[in-house]
């Protein structure tokens, strides 16, 4: 269980650095000395060459950043990237508080703040997204393949939200966030591998 807060950068990094070393067996600086030994002149060619060795993912992701430099969005605050993500919405914030609390129940589960959305991680990889997509509808993106024949549900395919989260849940009100959005969130979160 988590406590349901956004993630800080350091803090994901050092979540970063432990899926590293838990999917590869090495850590941060074995890493690194591997790759100053490489000096790979760009990002192209040390993707390519980690993934030779079997390292994908974040733990890439995480490698790639720590030879050639973080983005900008990735250093900063958690809660500046919040604030402007509803800086214009004010009344869908408390939509994302709810989701978390529903996320928070679940094992292991880590929460990112991205520019556009927070991202929701499990143990195989991320499971939902939470993105306010206009001035009044927050979109639970869920990477899931919509059933179907699906039971009455508020759950919907989904193109805006890109190929990795094909169906999601519309809400308008934190009170829209349920048993429904509950089960389907721990859905997406026990069969993302």
């Amino acid at each position: 269980m988590t406590d349901a807060q956004p993630l800080s950068w350091a803090d994901i990094r050092l979540w970063e650095i432990g899926l590293l070393e838990r999917s590869t067996g090495n850590g941060l600086e074995h890493w690194l000395a591997r790759i100053r030994d490489l000096d790979p002149p760009g990002e192209h060619v040390l993707r390519d060459w980690l993934t030779r060795e079997g390292v994908s993912g974040y733990p890439r992701a995480l490698l790639v950043h720590e030879t050639f430099g973080y983005p900008d969005s990735a250093v900063r605050v958690a809660d500046e990237m919040l604030d402007a993500q509803y800086d214009d919405r004010p009344a869908l914030r408390p939509i994302l508080d709810a989701v978390l609390l529903y996320a928070g129940d679940l094992d292991d589960v880590g929460i990112q703040t991205r520019q556009t959305h927070v991202a929701l991680t499990g143990p195989h990889g991320t499971f939902a997204i939470v993105q306010p997509t206009t001035k009044h509808r927050v979109d639970l993106g869920l990477r899931i393949e919509l059933p179907p024949t699906a039971p009455s549900t508020r759950l919907r395919r989904s193109a805006e939200l890109g190929p990795a989260f094909p169906s999601f849940i519309p809400l308008t009100a934190p009170g829209q966030v349920d048993a429904d959005v509950a089960a389907w969130l721990k859905h997406a979160y026990d069969t993302t591998t």
